[in-house]
């Protein structure tokens, strides 16, 4: 998590979270280092499925804008960052929809609609079409541990949809159903099983 020493008034330490939060287009690391997935945290998974991405979209995070835009001392390169609708920031995320082929673990309906809040690395403007296994969790579930050394943390944007399940400074739980990451947590489930 970030930690900002507070130094003089108030506005400065918003400056300072602010410049935190902005991210430049196409990147939103929130981490000193990417660290390796561990699958094994695919423990923490309320839900496991097998199916294809639909409905993709990134939110913006509005009302976070407008607040920001709200300061009187925001810097002018500040001020174009949140003014500049195209700019991703950390606290944006990703909704999509999953047309459900497999239910590996827990319980899903044939269509699930989801959240991704990837502040570790920022949600990526599109996703490819395919079958991705796809590790989700209810956001009051546990979380797996910081990888890494620093991320900033958000709350799930929508307390009622499942969330893609992501170990801070960590890869998301989302990946092609044919890949050997795949292979590897269907062996961790089918241990977990037993």
């Amino acid at each position: 998590m970030w930690h900002f020493k507070r130094h003089g008034s108030t506005s400065h330490w918003i400056m300072a979270a602010a410049a935190a939060v902005a991210v430049f287009p196409g990147s939103a690391d929130a981490c000193r280092t990417f660290v390796s997935p561990k699958f094994e945290d695919v423990i923490y998974a309320d839900v496991v499925v097998i199916g294809r991405i639909d409905n993709y979209r990134i939110i913006r995070d509005e009302a976070f804008r407008k607040r920001m835009l709200a300061t009187p001392n925001l810097s002018a390169p500040m001020r174009k960052t949140y003014e500049d609708p195209t700019q991703g920031l950390l606290s944006d995320y990703a909704r999509f929809d999953i047309q459900v082929e497999q239910v590996l673990i827990g319980h899903a309906p044939s269509k699930l609609s989801v959240t991704w809040n990837n502040s570790t690395f920022g949600e990526p403007e599109k996703m490819g079409a395919g079958r991705y296994l796809i590790a989700l969790r209810r956001p009051n579930s546990a979380s797996p541990p910081l990888r890494g050394p620093s991320a900033t943390i958000w709350p799930s944007p929508d307390l009622n949809a499942l969330t893609l399940l992501q170990a801070p400074c960590s890869r998301a739980f989302i990946y092609d159903a044919d890949s050997s990451e795949a292979g590897t947590i269907r062996r961790i489930l089918k241990t977990r099983r037993k």
